[in-house]
């Protein structure tokens, strides 16, 4: 649970603020730029003749993938619109390249935000930050793709019936929303199925399966950094997460993840209004960086440390 105790934190971290109509409009204002974007990636790739533009149309579709989840994130915190009724409506399509399941998500995700810093802690993008920074772990979960694998089975369970949550306890309704969702993945595969045996096949590889090929490791190094070498055995949000100032550009594509200690001290405040207490965390927080390279260099830094210690014990050992 987010806890402020004995950290000396500013309580502006700390305080709710409500979604207004400047917020709303501010989110439907990205929804059009990430679909204009990804509009662009797929016109590039109907390029035939033109492989670069093919192949940067791809990488372009691909962030976009991801950049759609950091959306949908927003949405399962119902801090992007004022009603609560549309933020699954825009959450669910948002997950559907990635198959990633809004309800599900939500409510994992908000688990993760409960229980953060104790051994309940279970994010539903799962890459154990407890685990020490290796070469081996990064690479393993930055190419992840088998969890397109478990979402597969999650839609075959969902059909059969037999579909259960397995981190704690989920209310009947949020069952039947994750099952609904789950089932609902199959239209989408089930049309790139006949677009193939059409002879389209090649419009489901350039448009959904190389740009997911994309996705996956970019969304990865989007959440790498919310709490890698943070104090995961504390319960204070100063302590065991960590935010990047960034620039305009990171701040946009990640939508604020950046941001992620002043999200996670008050998670319903809209993601567009974080920045204005980035100030206040600079002065108290543990783990800051000023962008993105500079954390990168030092994951890079802690896992040649380890795998360094790691020779030295195994040389140990042999001798």
């Amino acid at each position: 649970m987010v806890s402020d105790a004995g950290s000396g934190a500013p309580r502006i971290l700390f305080q709710r603020a409500k979604v207004g109509a400047a917020d709303e409009r501010a989110f439907i204002a990205k929804l059009a730029v990430a679909f204009t974007v990804w509009l662009a990636g797929a016109l590039l790739t109907l390029v035939p003749e033109a492989w670069p533009a093919r192949v940067a149309g791809v990488i372009l579709m691909g962030c976009m993938y991801a950049h759609w989840v950091e959306l949908q994130h927003q949405c399962l915190h119902h801090s992007a619109f004022r009603a609560a009724r549309p933020h699954r409506l825009v959450g669910v399509p948002l997950g559907v390249p990635m198959l990633v399941s809004y309800s599900h998500y939500r409510v994992r995700h908000l688990q993760h935000h409960r229980y953060l810093g104790t051994d309940q802690d279970s994010e539903f993008f799962g890459f154990d930050t407890r685990q020490p920074v290796t070469w081996g772990a990064l690479l393993r979960e930055c190419f992840a793709f088998d969890r397109i694998g478990a979402a597969a089975v999650d839609i075959f369970r969902s059909w059969k019936g037999s579909w259960r949550y397995d981190t704690g306890q989920i209310a009947h309704a949020r069952r039947r929303e994750v099952i609904a969702e789950y089932r609902m993945f199959t239209l989408p595969i089930l049309a790139a199925v006949v677009l193939t045996a059409l002879g389209h096949g090649d419009l489901v590889l350039w448009l959904w399966l190389l740009p997911l090929l994309v996705a996956t490791p970019v969304h990865f190094l989007v959440e790498l950094p919310e709490h890698i070498m943070c104090d995961n055995a504390s319960t204070d949000v100063l302590l065991n997460t960590r935010s990047i100032t960034g620039s305009w550009f990171s701040t946009w594509f990640t939508n604020g993840n950046n941001l992620h200690i002043e999200h996670h001290a008050a998670m319903v405040v809209p993601i567009n209004r974080l920045r204005e207490r980035h100030g206040t965390t600079l002065q108290v927080a543990k783990h800051t960086a000023h962008s993105y390279p500079e954390f990168y260099r030092a994951v890079m830094r802690e896992a040649r440390m380890n795998g360094r210690a790691a020779r030295l014990r195994k040389t140990g050992t042999d001798a």
